[in-house]
């Protein structure tokens, strides 16, 4: 049986365009043989990174202090989740023409030197081996692929440095350019959703 992490990030919850294509997927996946595990990470909350907690992260664990062994708990919980799943589907929206922050902090728990990478003579390498990453991209306008999408570049080398390089990006866009525009675009991501499900 197959894990699946579905993580989502819509700050307007399930009317948000990122959900519902994160909720098209799950439907596809109705039936299967797949475990489903969905995490919000907007109800998360995670508070930005600080130097505190990148600091309990450095501290052997036996030195720790009360403070640091919670904060340090905090990723590790977090990455324990992560690395039991065989399949990682994040529905994101393009928020500013980036990743909502509520994602980056989120990452920033799993990306840990040491952890889910090391430093090498050649560069880094991900520790995290026999993932697969289903990124579900909600976009205003039409981004892909040009100068204005730093969404793909930003997320695929993220989870690059941590060995998820098995990754398959859906985007629906001009979800803001009319209303068949947004109509067709959910069509042909849905399309697609059905496909990459099809093949898990």
């Amino acid at each position: 049986m197959k894990k699946v992490l579905l993580l989502s990030s819509s700050i307007f919850g399930d009317q948000g365009n990122s959900s519902q294509l994160a909720a098209a997927f799950k439907a596809e996946l109705a039936g299967k043989d797949v475990q489903i595990t969905e995490k919000d990470l907007i109800a998360l909350d995670l508070p930005h990174l600080g130097a505190p907690e990148i600091l309990s992260w450095m501290a052997a664990p036996g030195d720790r202090t009360a403070e640091q062994a919670e904060l340090a708990q905090r990723s590790d919980l977090l990455i324990e989740e992560f690395t039991a799943h065989d399949v990682i589907v994040l529905a994101v929206p393009l928020y500013n023409l980036g990743i909502p922050s509520q994602v980056k902090a989120y990452l920033d728990r799993l990306a840990r030197a040491g952890v889910t990478f090391k430093y090498t003579e050649n560069g880094p390498q991900g520790l995290i081996e026999g993932k697969k990453l289903v990124v579900l991209a909600a976009r205003g306008g039409v981004y892909a692929g040009s100068q204005w999408d730093s969404q793909t570049p930003h997320l695929g080398a993220l989870f690059n440095l941590m060995g998820v390089n098995d990754q398959t990006f859906v985007y629906a866009e001009g979800l803001n350019m009319g209303e068949d525009a947004k109509a067709k675009a959910f069509a042909d991501a849905k399309v697609k959703i059905a496909e990459v499900a099809a093949a898990l």
